[in-house]
Protein backbone atom coordinates (compact mmCIF):
# COMPACT_ATOMS: atom_id res chain seq x y z
CA UNK A 1 0.00 0.00 0.00
CA UNK A 2 2.96 2.34 0.35
CA UNK A 3 3.42 2.90 -3.37
CA UNK A 4 -0.25 3.87 -4.11
CA UNK A 5 -0.27 6.15 -1.08
CA UNK A 6 2.94 7.77 -2.27
CA UNK A 7 1.38 8.34 -5.71
CA UNK A 8 -1.70 9.94 -4.14
CA UNK A 9 0.43 12.22 -1.97
CA UNK A 10 2.52 13.20 -4.98
CA UNK A 11 -0.60 13.98 -7.04
CA UNK A 12 -2.05 16.14 -4.27
CA UNK A 13 1.21 18.04 -3.88
CA UNK A 14 1.46 18.58 -7.63
CA UNK A 15 -2.11 19.89 -7.83
CA UNK A 16 -1.52 22.26 -4.93
CA UNK A 17 1.67 23.57 -6.47
CA UNK A 18 -0.09 24.07 -9.80
CA UNK A 19 -2.88 26.04 -8.11
CA UNK A 20 -0.41 28.27 -6.29
CA UNK A 21 1.46 28.93 -9.54
CA UNK A 22 -1.76 29.82 -11.31
CA UNK A 23 -2.69 32.28 -8.57
CA UNK A 24 0.78 33.78 -8.67
CA UNK A 25 0.91 34.48 -12.41
CA UNK A 26 -2.75 35.36 -13.08
CA UNK A 27 -3.10 39.16 -13.34
CA UNK A 28 -5.52 40.82 -10.96
CA UNK A 29 -8.48 42.10 -13.00
CA UNK A 30 -8.49 45.89 -13.32
CA UNK A 31 -11.04 47.45 -11.01
CA UNK A 32 -14.05 48.49 -13.02
CA UNK A 33 -14.82 52.20 -13.09
CA UNK A 34 -17.57 53.01 -10.63
CA UNK A 35 -18.77 56.15 -12.43
CA UNK A 36 -19.28 57.35 -15.95
CA UNK A 37 -16.64 59.90 -16.91
CA UNK A 38 -18.04 63.40 -16.39
CA UNK A 39 -17.38 66.00 -19.09
CA UNK A 40 -17.88 69.63 -18.05
CA UNK A 41 -18.58 72.40 -20.58
CA UNK A 42 -18.19 76.06 -19.60
CA UNK A 43 -20.09 79.03 -20.99
CA UNK A 44 -19.52 82.43 -22.59
CA UNK A 45 -16.46 84.42 -21.53
CA UNK A 46 -15.39 81.58 -19.25
CA UNK A 47 -12.94 78.69 -19.17
CA UNK A 48 -12.51 75.13 -18.00
CA UNK A 49 -11.23 76.43 -14.65
CA UNK A 50 -14.77 77.55 -13.80
CA UNK A 51 -15.39 73.91 -12.84
CA UNK A 52 -12.52 73.66 -10.35
CA UNK A 53 -14.79 73.82 -7.28
CA UNK A 54 -17.13 71.11 -8.49
CA UNK A 55 -14.28 68.89 -9.66
CA UNK A 56 -12.85 69.13 -6.13
CA UNK A 57 -16.30 68.28 -4.74
CA UNK A 58 -16.63 65.25 -7.02
CA UNK A 59 -13.21 64.03 -5.93
CA UNK A 60 -14.18 64.43 -2.30
CA UNK A 61 -17.20 62.23 -3.04
CA UNK A 62 -15.15 59.41 -4.54
CA UNK A 63 -14.56 60.32 -8.16
CA UNK A 64 -11.02 60.11 -9.52
CA UNK A 65 -9.12 62.47 -11.81
CA UNK A 66 -9.51 59.92 -14.61
CA UNK A 67 -13.30 60.31 -14.35
CA UNK A 68 -13.46 64.13 -14.52
CA UNK A 69 -12.81 66.16 -17.69
CA UNK A 70 -13.24 69.91 -18.19
CA UNK A 71 -13.61 70.72 -21.90
CA UNK A 72 -12.04 73.95 -23.14
CA UNK A 73 -12.99 75.78 -26.33
CA UNK A 74 -13.15 79.17 -28.05
CA UNK A 75 -16.41 80.58 -26.71
CA UNK A 76 -16.62 83.23 -29.46
CA UNK A 77 -17.06 80.70 -32.27
CA UNK A 78 -20.28 79.18 -33.55
CA UNK A 79 -21.88 76.74 -31.14
CA UNK A 80 -22.03 74.26 -34.02
CA UNK A 81 -18.23 74.37 -34.26
CA UNK A 82 -18.01 73.86 -30.52
CA UNK A 83 -20.32 70.85 -30.85
CA UNK A 84 -18.03 69.20 -33.39
CA UNK A 85 -15.01 69.80 -31.16
CA UNK A 86 -16.94 68.41 -28.19
CA UNK A 87 -17.76 65.28 -30.19
CA UNK A 88 -14.05 64.69 -30.81
CA UNK A 89 -13.25 65.38 -27.16
CA UNK A 90 -15.85 62.93 -25.87
CA UNK A 91 -14.64 60.24 -28.26
CA UNK A 92 -11.12 60.76 -26.89
CA UNK A 93 -12.38 60.48 -23.30
CA UNK A 94 -14.24 57.29 -24.13
CA UNK A 95 -11.18 55.80 -25.82
CA UNK A 96 -8.92 56.67 -22.90
CA UNK A 97 -11.29 55.38 -20.23
CA UNK A 98 -12.95 52.50 -22.05
CA UNK A 99 -16.33 53.92 -21.08
CA UNK A 100 -19.28 53.44 -23.40
CA UNK A 101 -20.93 56.68 -22.27
CA UNK A 102 -20.17 59.89 -20.41
CA UNK A 103 -22.23 62.25 -18.27
CA UNK A 104 -22.35 65.80 -19.65
CA UNK A 105 -22.58 68.72 -17.20
CA UNK A 106 -22.80 72.20 -18.71
CA UNK A 107 -23.17 75.84 -17.71
CA UNK A 108 -24.81 78.80 -19.46
CA UNK A 109 -24.01 78.93 -23.20
CA UNK A 110 -22.24 75.59 -22.85
CA UNK A 111 -25.72 74.09 -23.09
CA UNK A 112 -26.09 75.16 -26.71
CA UNK A 113 -23.08 73.44 -28.25
CA UNK A 114 -23.70 70.41 -26.05
CA UNK A 115 -27.33 70.10 -27.08
CA UNK A 116 -26.35 70.57 -30.73
CA UNK A 117 -23.99 67.63 -30.28
CA UNK A 118 -26.76 65.53 -28.76
CA UNK A 119 -29.32 66.40 -31.42
CA UNK A 120 -27.26 66.56 -34.60
CA UNK A 121 -24.00 64.65 -34.09
CA UNK A 122 -25.21 61.33 -32.64
CA UNK A 123 -24.31 62.47 -29.14
CA UNK A 124 -27.27 60.64 -27.61
CA UNK A 125 -25.41 57.40 -28.34
CA UNK A 126 -22.52 58.39 -26.09
CA UNK A 127 -24.16 60.39 -23.28
CA UNK A 128 -25.97 58.82 -20.34
CA UNK A 129 -26.97 61.93 -18.35
CA UNK A 130 -27.13 65.57 -19.45
CA UNK A 131 -27.24 68.35 -16.86
CA UNK A 132 -27.73 72.02 -17.74
CA UNK A 133 -26.99 74.64 -15.07
CA UNK A 134 -28.25 78.14 -15.89
CA UNK A 135 -28.44 77.01 -19.50
CA UNK A 136 -29.41 79.53 -22.17
CA UNK A 137 -31.58 76.86 -23.71
CA UNK A 138 -34.12 79.20 -25.30
CA UNK A 139 -31.85 82.22 -25.58
CA UNK A 140 -31.55 85.44 -23.66
CA UNK A 141 -31.97 89.08 -24.63
CA UNK A 142 -28.88 89.95 -22.58
CA UNK A 143 -26.86 88.48 -25.45
CA UNK A 144 -27.70 91.61 -27.41
CA UNK A 145 -24.59 93.42 -26.15
CA UNK A 146 -22.27 90.90 -27.82
CA UNK A 147 -24.35 89.55 -30.69
CA UNK A 148 -22.63 91.84 -33.18
CA UNK A 149 -19.19 90.85 -31.90
CA UNK A 150 -19.33 87.07 -31.61
CA UNK A 151 -21.11 84.39 -33.61
CA UNK A 152 -21.84 82.48 -30.41
CA UNK A 153 -23.67 85.47 -28.94
CA UNK A 154 -25.74 86.03 -32.06
CA UNK A 155 -26.82 82.39 -31.87
CA UNK A 156 -27.65 82.75 -28.17
CA UNK A 157 -29.90 85.78 -28.69
CA UNK A 158 -33.59 85.05 -28.20
CA UNK A 159 -35.29 84.08 -31.46
CA UNK A 160 -32.11 83.34 -33.43
CA UNK A 161 -32.28 80.85 -36.29
CA UNK A 162 -29.78 78.68 -34.41
CA UNK A 163 -32.11 78.41 -31.40
CA UNK A 164 -35.18 77.91 -33.56
CA UNK A 165 -33.52 74.90 -35.17
CA UNK A 166 -32.06 73.57 -31.92
CA UNK A 167 -35.42 73.66 -30.12
CA UNK A 168 -37.56 72.39 -32.99
CA UNK A 169 -39.13 69.01 -32.36
CA UNK A 170 -37.88 67.09 -29.33
CA UNK A 171 -35.83 69.24 -26.95
CA UNK A 172 -34.59 66.17 -25.08
CA UNK A 173 -33.87 63.54 -27.74
CA UNK A 174 -32.80 59.94 -27.29
CA UNK A 175 -32.60 57.83 -24.16
CA UNK A 176 -30.45 60.38 -22.31
CA UNK A 177 -31.63 61.48 -18.85
CA UNK A 178 -31.94 65.29 -18.94
CA UNK A 179 -32.00 67.81 -16.09
CA UNK A 180 -31.97 71.59 -16.03
CA UNK A 181 -31.22 73.57 -12.88
CA UNK A 182 -32.17 77.23 -12.93
CA UNK A 183 -32.26 80.25 -10.63
CA UNK A 184 -35.20 82.59 -10.13
CA UNK A 185 -32.90 85.63 -9.97
CA UNK A 186 -30.44 84.93 -12.80
CA UNK A 187 -29.49 88.34 -14.17
CA UNK A 188 -27.90 86.81 -17.28
CA UNK A 189 -31.01 84.91 -18.35
CA UNK A 190 -34.03 86.91 -19.44
CA UNK A 191 -36.41 85.44 -18.64
CA UNK A 192 -35.11 83.01 -16.01
CA UNK A 193 -37.36 80.30 -17.40
CA UNK A 194 -35.40 80.22 -20.66
CA UNK A 195 -33.38 77.47 -18.97
CA UNK A 196 -36.34 75.08 -18.80
CA UNK A 197 -36.23 72.13 -21.22
CA UNK A 198 -39.33 70.27 -22.32
CA UNK A 199 -38.99 66.63 -21.28
CA UNK A 200 -36.26 67.27 -18.71
CA UNK A 201 -36.25 67.23 -14.93
CA UNK A 202 -36.42 71.00 -14.36
CA UNK A 203 -35.38 72.23 -10.93
CA UNK A 204 -35.69 75.79 -9.63
CA UNK A 205 -32.88 76.14 -7.09
CA UNK A 206 -33.87 79.48 -5.56
CA UNK A 207 -31.94 82.72 -5.91
CA UNK A 208 -28.38 81.97 -7.01
CA UNK A 209 -26.38 84.24 -9.29
CA UNK A 210 -25.58 83.15 -12.82
CA UNK A 211 -21.85 82.81 -12.20
CA UNK A 212 -22.41 80.85 -8.99
CA UNK A 213 -24.66 78.25 -10.56
CA UNK A 214 -21.75 75.98 -11.43
CA UNK A 215 -19.85 76.31 -8.16
CA UNK A 216 -22.66 76.44 -5.60
CA UNK A 217 -22.42 73.42 -3.29
CA UNK A 218 -26.16 72.94 -2.91
CA UNK A 219 -26.60 72.78 -6.69
CA UNK A 220 -23.60 70.46 -6.89
CA UNK A 221 -25.23 67.98 -4.52
CA UNK A 222 -28.34 67.84 -6.69
CA UNK A 223 -26.29 67.39 -9.86
CA UNK A 224 -24.15 64.70 -8.23
CA UNK A 225 -27.23 62.78 -7.14
CA UNK A 226 -28.87 63.11 -10.56
CA UNK A 227 -25.95 61.56 -12.44
CA UNK A 228 -25.22 58.91 -9.80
Amino acid sequence: MQRPMRRIATAVATAAASLLLTLAVSPTPAQAATHNPVVFVHGLSSSSSSWDDWIADFKADGYTSSELYAFSYDWSQSNATTARQLATYINTVRTQTGAAKVDLVVHSMGALGSRYYLKNLSGTTYVDDFVSTAGTNHGTTTAGWCSWLYTSCAEMYTGSSFLTSLNSGDETPGSVSYASYWSNCDDALTPDTTAILSGATNVEVGCISHTDMNNDYGVYEQVRDFIA
